[in-house]
């Protein structure tokens, strides 16, 4: 994994992914009591940054495999943007999602065209079948965050995020980002290397295996599979390749309650006027609640795809 890798990413994803923009609203720094920049990357295609990776991913490949077709395996976002790539390449593709992914998330990714096989997530090894569907059709297995191609895809968030900071005056900042299996912090690291912006990982509180792999110094696992509406990064452990570039480039990180996503979630729509679901606000969320942080602050705003039930509870959460 070299910066080479994601600038050769951007270039083949030029004029295929939007540019998100990096937003900034006076009401809510004042909530923060510190400037708060968001890079909105729930107005991305497929509404967050998976389609990032899902392009650069698919735009690697030779035109056999690529004819053969891609699985992967997603709560929803991967899922869209590697849909949307494989439909775009004219790529058949199968997608491996848990059967309580939010309905928008499984009806969005099957409109993109792609074949939805669901598991239990609580009971069923979503690796095993996406292997085993893999070995017996053919296909290229696109992995959500422990692929190369993934991570520099979504390093692509780090050059614009390197840009738009210079146009901001901002020279050094930490940059919160919402954490799973740390493709899009790994990613976004590398691309930083070097800079001012470092990059700290949020992830929900019962769900911080990453915060505590990088304090104890080696990849963590939580206990529990299910238990937060942060649906979007609820992952086992770090990843094999993304870890060792987060141990080496990331700060501490930082964990979020459900009830503080929630209430990011009604403060982004109020002052932003974005939609964001509750695993991409977990980086705000931070950015508003945690004390010590320095008066600017750079926060991904990483999906946007959120049940309208869920949506509603947040706009209800209290202030």
């Amino acid at each position: 994994m070299t910066p080479d890798l994601i600038r050769a990413a951007a270039g083949r994803m030029a004029g295929h992914v939007r540019r998100t923009p990096l937003l900034n609203a006076p009401l809510l720094d004042r909530l923060a009591g510190r400037r708060v920049l968001v890079k909105a990357e729930c107005l991305q295609l497929t509404g967050s940054f998976k389609a990032r990776g899902g392009w650069a991913a698919v735009s690697a490949l030779d035109e056999g495999a690529r004819a053969r077709g891609v699985i992967a395996y997603s709560s929803g976002n991967h899922a869209q943007g590697v849909a949307l790539a494989a439909a775009r390449h004219g790529a058949p593709c199968v997608i491996v999602m848990p059967s309580d992914a939010p309905a928008v998330k499984i009806a969005n990714t099957r409109a993109y065209g792609a074949e939805v096989v669901l598991y239990d997530r609580a009971t069923e090894d979503r690796d095993a079948i996406g292997a085993a569907l893999a070995s017996g059709r053919g296909l290229t297995l696109v992995k959500p965050f422990d692929d190369p191609q993934v991570i520099a895809g979504q390093g692509t968030v780090g050059l614009e995020l390197a840009e738009q900071a210079a146009e901001a005056g901002v020279a050094q900042a930490p940059v919160l980002i919402p954490c799973g299996g740390g493709g899009l912090a790994a990613g976004t690291a590398l691309a930083l290397e070097g800079s001012g912006l470092c990059v700290h990982t949020v992830e929900p509180s019962g769900f911080d295996d990453t915060a505590r792999s990088l304090a104890t110094g080696s990849r963590q696992r939580n206990p529990l599979a299910t238990g937060s509406i942060c649906d979007a990064i609820l992952t086992p452990t770090p990843g094999e390749l993304t870890f060792p570039i987060l141990q080496r480039l990331a700060g501490p990180g930082y964990s979020v309650t459900d009830a503080e996503a929630l209430q990011a979630m009604a403060l982004a729509f109020a002052h932003l006027r974005i939609v964001l679901e509750p695993g991409g606000a977990v980086a705000l969320a931070a950015a508003l609640c945690r004390p010590g942080l320095p008066e600017t602050v750079i926060a991904v705003a990483s999906g946007g795809n959120v049940d309208p039930a869920t949506f509603a509870a947040a706009l209800d959460s209290p202030a």
